[in-house]
Order: C-alpha cells, then structure tokens, then sequence
C-alpha cells in the first residue's frame, strides 16, 4: 500500500511540532541532500507553458529513493478561488519502483522553498542580519518571514505590495509574533532601504523590474524567490552583475532564473559547493550576494523523505490502493473480475 498524506497531514505535524522546529529540520534535510549533491540523478524540470501559467514535472532520484513533484504556477488563480501554486508528489523505492507515498505538497511546497532561502541566506548573507524587506506579500510570504525569523533572527520585516489586501493578509497572521516588527512601505524602494537582506517573491508571469542597481547597499543579500520560469524575473540585469550570485542547479537557473537575462557566460556558483566547502560564499562584509532560487526538486526529496518520517512517528496517513495487489504477479487481468460481479466476465469479438 501507499501512504497518502493531505493537506491536514501536513498541518497536523507543524502543530505536532511547531513551525519554527519544522523549518529548522526542513533546512537541515535539505542541506544534508545538497551536501551529497553528486549522488543524484539530475535535470531541468520539464515544463508546460501556457498564456495563463505553467504545469511543471521535477523529478530526482538517489540510488534507494526516487521523487518527482507536480506543480503549477498560475497568477490569476486567485480570481477562480484557487492558489497560485498547487502542487502533489510522489516517492518511490528505486529498487522496485513502489510508490512509498503520495503526498500534498502545496503546504509543503511553502515550507520547503522558506527553508531553502532559509539554507541559502545562512551561508550567504552577512553575519547579524536583522532587517530584511519583503517584496510581494503573497500566498507564501509568511513561510519566509517566520523562517528568518526564527532560524536567522530577523527581527525587523519592511513590506511592500502592488495589492494592499496581501499585506494586510499578512499583517493579520503575523501581528502577534513575538519579536517581530513589521513595517507596511509604500514602495520598494522604501522597503529595501536600510535591509540587510531582500525576499523577491512576486506572482506576476512577466519581466518585471523589482529591485534596480540603485537600491543596492554594501553588504546587501537578495533572496529572489519570485522569478521562476521562462519570461518571469524581478531583477534588473545590473544587479546580477553587481553581485556574486549563487543558484540551486546551473541548467535549470538559466532557463527558469533571473539568470535568463545573462550571456552563457556568465559567471555563477552552484550552493552545494559552498555548502561543501569547494566554493567560498560570501567573502567581504560589504559583498553583495543573490541567490537566485527556482526552486528544485532535490528540495521536494528531502521534503518528501521528512514529512514521511513525520507522518509515520504520528500515525498520520492513509493507506491508498494505489497499485492493484495481485495474488499472482503474472496476472493482471485477473483485476477486471471485480469482487462486486462475480459473474464471469464474457468476451465478445468486436
């Protein structure tokens, strides 16, 4: 049988645990994969483009585990009532091929992409980073905010969105937490003034220009979150080449990343290989840094194999039929004589 873990699944075991633990374990599963970057089975995601936003596959493998997530990303969801991003996946056991779970990962999509930043901004960002400005104050934002809250020590969080009704969302859920002081800005430019670190994670399928070289500052780290696809960034060009920047997986970034903008050439550093010490991060206090973060599905693994672990030591999950169980491996007609018709099943030439 499979496991199938819901959305409920998943919101059981942040109250099991509290959120701030379960981003800490998040990351720390993540790095540990990254860690061991070369044992994967690797590439691009495969897309679907369309006019209104993009169905993705991702899937990744090690030699005991295989994963893949689907996900989409639509911005107009919100008018139909639906999310921007909703996404399910699956692991499997490489040496059978047996489905191990199914698992939401809309929740968990969330969770994992803040750990990630979460991952990056520790290696990347400079020591005693307080402030960081949030640009786009969407669906995911609180993950974010409460991820470098808690895992980095973020205390000072300046907002800005085009739809005041997102940050006021965000205002709501985030208001009482402790230690936390939360600025509305009315630009970007506003925001980002004075942060120690910069979130992108705008919506909008289009080539924005969020963050311009004129609003950076000596030591400024950027976590862009938001361009994620063919046709879709939030920096200008020359931020890029104002900083060192830093990404999951090359192939995928410089198609997907705000990288797109830049020539073959030009020059980037995969994280795993700081992370392993075969490449150096952040070197000047006054360095400028980007992780230009698409997301990748080693991220979806490590999250996979986490909320599984979690699920079991819960007793959380269901069984799902999801592979007919056969008596005889052999025989897989045998399953179209169901136990409700017991008449033998008659074939008619056509």
């Amino acid at each position: 049988m499979t496991t199938f873990l819901a959305p409920r699944d998943i919101a059981r075991i942040v109250a099991a645990h509290g959120l701030p633990a379960v981003l800490q374990r998040l990351a720390a599963a993540i790095e540990a994969d990254f860690r061991r970057w070369p044992e994967f089975d690797k590439v691009a995601r495969v897309a679907a483009h369309s006019r209104q936003g993009v169905i993705e596959l991702m899937p990744v493998a090690d030699r005991t585990h295989y994963s893949f997530k689907y996900v989409n990303g639509h911005p107009g969801n919100g008018a139909h009532g639906l999310p921007t991003v909703m996404a399910f996946g699956v692991l499997a056991d490489v040496a059978t091929g047996t489905p191990l779970l199914l698992s939401e990962l809309t929740l968990t999509t969330a969770l994992r992409t803040a750990a990630t930043s979460l991952m990056a901004a520790r290696a990347l960002a400079r020591p005693g980073a307080r402030t960081m400005a949030l640009i786009g104050n969407g669906a995911q934002a609180e993950f974010q905010v409460l991820a470098f809250h808690h895992g980095l020590g973020v205390r000072e969080l300046r907002l800005f969105d085009v739809d005041p009704a997102a940050t006021a969302k965000l205002l709501r859920n985030l208001r009482a937490v402790p230690g936390l002081a939360l600025t509305v800005c009315a630009s970007t430019a506003e925001a980002v003034r004075g942060a120690h670190i910069v979130t992108t994670i705008t919506a909008d399928k289009r080539n924005a220009v969020i963050i311009e070289p004129g609003m950076l500052e000596p030591g400024m780290h950027l976590n862009a979150v938001g361009g994620d696809c063919p046709g879709k960034t939030e920096l200008h060009p020359g931020v890029l080449q104002a900083a060192s920047v830093f990404v999951e997986y090359e192939p995928q970034t410089r198609i997907e990343g705000d990288l797109q903008q830049m020539p073959a050439d030009f020059a980037v550093t995969e994280l795993w290989r700081v992370l392993t010490g075969q490449a150096r991060g952040r070197q000047r206090a006054d360095q400028i840094t980007v992780f230009d973060s698409v997301g990748f599905a080693l991220e979806d693994f490590s999250a996979l194999r986490l909320v599984q672990q979690l699920a079991a030591e819960l007793g959380l999950g269901v069984p799902l039929e999801l592979i007919p169980a056969l008596a005889d491996p052999k025989d897989l007609f045998s399953q179209l004589q169901l136990r409700e018709q017991p008449e033998r099943l008659v074939l008619q030439a056509a």
